[in-house]
């Protein structure tokens, strides 16, 4: 069985789109690259937000556990709608941070030339109660602003074992994340957002048919994280700056129980962005991303597009 799997994979090791697997092999949907700028706090204070993410991933290779290219390799493209939903109380509960809740679906689109399924459809659920903490000020504005969110992902998404690509992932995961950004200056600010991600079992994977018969999927634990500096270049209109991601597969991935070196994924990536300030409640974010270092994975580009608005 194992053996067999690893036929499938050295043709086709992880498909991936934004943050992880397309289609349920490998590392599910995670966050790489839909947060950028300014991402320690909401923008415009409590209340409620809407976010609207449009996200392109292409990939014209794809390379083994080792960093090397595999041939043949088609190509793959993947379109990601992203509606999230949060709500910033302004009451704190703990340690002086005050609540929130935030609720994603993904709309996925999938196309990979080599395949002859492709999927499209929901993807999985996210949902994650938050702790934000008022800005630490200085004598000259604030400092740092932070965050922490118990973020789950619920396997609510398109899946069928039979169909080679799939939006789903069919196995729950827990992806909670420490967010911050740090004023340098009236104008500079750098932000990150780290994760860890703990997976559990997909307990119907075949890949498409291709295995003789359904095996045990459990992703290995990861730690990822998006990254980017910005300067104010239109006072309260324009930041530039560059943005980029990190993830690293840190546990073997189990197939029926066996652990399998040869799954870990691993990318890391780094391009330009803008963030324009319609107003204090309206803001679009620019985003661009050029991968390098992918491992067990496809190497390649990711453009998204994220706006946001509070009520």
């Amino acid at each position: 069985m194992m053996k067999n799997l690893r036929i499938v994979l050295s043709a086709l090791v992880a498909v991936t789109l934004f943050s992880g697997s397309a289609f349920a092999l490998g590392q599910p949907n995670v966050n790489l690259g839909f947060t950028s700028f300014l991402d320690g706090a909401p923008p415009a204070g409590p209340g409620l937000y809407l976010s609207e993410y449009l996200q392109y991933y292409t990939a014209d290779q794809i390379n083994d556990e080792s960093g090397d290219k595999i041939d043949p390799f088609e190509g793959v493209d993947v379109w990601v709608l992203m509606n999230q939903l949060i709500y910033q109380s302004d009451q704190p509960i703990l340690f002086g941070g005050k609540w929130g809740l935030n609720a994603m679906l993904p709309i996925v689109s999938i196309d990979a030339d080599v395949l002859p399924d492709n999927g499209s459809g929901l993807g999985d659920l996210l949902i994650g109660p938050y702790l934000q903490w008022d800005p630490i000020m200085g004598a000259n504005g604030p400092l740092m602003v932070n965050r922490i969110e118990l973020q789950t992902i619920f396997p609510t998404g398109k899946y069928d074992s039979d169909d080679l690509l799939n939006p789903g992932s069919n196995h729950f995961s827990f992806n909670p994340y420490w967010s911050a950004t740090v004023f340098l200056g009236p104008k500079a600010t750098v932000s990150w957002r780290l994760h860890y991600l703990w997976n559990g079992e997909n307990d119907d994977f075949s890949f498409g048919g291709a295995l003789p018969s359904d095996v045990d999927l459990e992703p290995g634990d990861a730690v990822h994280a998006n990254f980017s500096a910005a300067y104010e270049v239109l006072p309260k209109q324009l930041r530039l700056g560059l943005n980029g991601y990190w993830f690293d597969q840190i546990s073997d991935t189990k197939v029926d129980g066996d652990k399998d070196k040869s799954l870990e994924e691993k990318v890391f990536a780094i391009g330009p962005g803008a963030v324009w300030h319609f107003s204090q409640d309206t803001h679009l974010f620019v985003n661009a991303y050029f991968e390098t270092d992918a491992e067990s994975r496809p190497e390649g580009e990711r453009y998204n597009l994220r706006f946001v608005h509070h009520f």
